[in-house]
This record gives structure tokens, sequence and C-alpha cells, in this order.
């Protein structure tokens, strides 16, 4: 039986969507946006993507740069960056796809937000992928309960900074982005919901 921990690690289900999409393809150049302990860097470190991450939490990036050593020995350690999302340091249309996933939540506040998805765009190269999972209130508005701005206490008993699909859709027009799945949303459990988000960026004209 084939190892699929092994060949996949934790994979986001939705980043792994992409995939069967034929989305993302070997030889891509992949920028993971917050990217933890690499749960969802397995399989590109595997089959010849050229990946880069960057995260706030040194440790998390310590665990990237042992994952990518032991898989992908070829690819320079200072792909990994601490460095939080909305301040990274790699240069402009340097990706080929930004993944985003359980990240853009944990915004502060909407200038934080919008400093993160604009730092992630500014690093997307023209007609290239984002990919973002992020909670919202999607099917569960009445169950939220509003601190300040976009910050809601969940029923989960978690503090995240919500968005909706008015504001998905207004921030796709203004980054002159094209929707390339409708806003998918998923309940859990009267716990929380979390919306995927998949735009492409304008190709240069």
């Amino acid at each position: 039986m084939t190892d699929l921990v092994g060949e996949f690690g934790q994979i986001d289900i939705y980043v792994f969507d992409q995939l069967l999409r034929g989305r993302l393809v070997p030889g891509m150049r992949i920028l993971d946006a917050g990217c933890g302990g690499g749960r969802n860097l397995v399989y590109f470190f595997r089959n010849g993507f050229e990946i880069m991450g960057v995260d706030a939490d040194p440790g998390a990036v310590a665990s990237v740069r042992a994952i990518a050593a032991r898989l992908a020995p070829h690819l320079p350690s200072d792909n990994f960056r601490v460095e939080p999302v909305e301040r990274m340091s790699f240069a402009d249309a340097t990706a080929d796809a930004v993944l985003s996933s359980a990240v853009l939540h944990f915004a502060q506040d909407e200038r934080q937000f919008d400093a993160m998805v604009h730092a992630m765009w500014r690093v997307l190269k023209p007609g290239g992928l984002l990919f973002a999972r992020l909670a919202s209130d999607i099917g569960m508005e009445s169950r939220m309960r509003h601190i300040e701005g976009r910050r809601f206490l969940l029923p989960d008993g978690s503090e995240r900074y919500l968005v909706n699909e008015a504001i998905l859709l207004n921030l796709t027009s203004r980054l002159g982005a094209s929707l390339l799945d409708p806003l998918k949303t998923t309940l859990v459990q009267g716990a929380r919901c979390m919306t995927t988000w998949v735009v492409r960026k304008p190709a240069a004209t």
C-alpha cells in the first residue's frame, strides 16, 4: 500500500484539490506564506517544485528547513525565512503560486490583513495563482460574537479576523484578479467556518 502520509504529509485537502486540477505542477516556484512546520510542503519537496516559505515563528522555519534538507537538499536554506507575511523580503513577481492556509484570520485588524494580502500579491508573478483558506462568518453569521472591526469571538472560543463573501469578492475586484473557483465554505459542526478563496493574477500586458 502506498504511504500516503509519507508522500503528501498532512497536506490541506483543498491544496490537494489544486494539485488534482493541474494548477500546481512540477517546476513551479511556490511560496508558502505562513508555512508553519511545513505540513503542506512534503509533496512539493518530493516532486520537483522550487519551494520558498516565510513564518514569524523561528521554530516553524527551522522545522521546514530540516524537512527541505532531507527531501530537497538542493534548495538553499535562505528560501525559508523568519519573517511576518506582511513584511516578507522576497522580491516582486517571484512565485508562480502563493499558498496561504489558515493564516490570514490571525490578522489583528484590517490594516494588517490588507498588508498580508498585498505582500502575497506583490511576490506573485503575473498570471500566478493565489490560494487562501481562512476563517469567515459565511453560513454562521448569527453565531459569531462581534468584538471590534472584523474581529469576532467564534463558537469554538477562538478569536479571529473574519471575512465574508462581499469582502472577498470586493478584494478580488480591487486586485484585478479572476476568481478560479466559487467561494467554498466548510462549516465545522457549529464551531467555525473556513472559506477557500482561489484567484489568478492578471497576466502581464
